[in-house]
């Protein structure tokens, strides 16, 4: 399983989304150090960034910090293996 379809997994098992997209954007960062080497499975390896857009009801009342937060503990294990940076675009139903 690639980095993103795990990243996705574990977002659609906690929050239950009704939309949500995983796009890798590591090839934007294709020559910065921390790219160069990733843990894991060699076919992952420079799969380093990613953004994040996803629909949650969850998500309803909660500030973009919280947000923010929820997703990047649920995501801790990816950035303890490889994972250097994520953005974040969680919204709720209607906004």
């Amino acid at each position: 399983m690639s980095v993103g379809d795990r990243i996705k997994a574990i977002l659609q098992e906690a929050l239950t989304p009704s939309s949500i997209e995983v796009i890798d954007e590591s090839h934007k960062h294709a020559g910065h150090a921390h790219a160069v080497t990733r843990h894991g499975t060699a076919g992952d390896a420079g799969a380093t960034h990613f953004r994040v857009k996803l629909v949650s009801e969850s998500f309803r009342g909660q500030s973009r910090v919280d947000r923010h937060r929820a997703i990047n503990h649920l995501l801790a294990g990816e950035f303890e293996t490889g994972v250097h940076a994520l953005a974040i675009e969680a919204k709720a139903p209607g906004e």
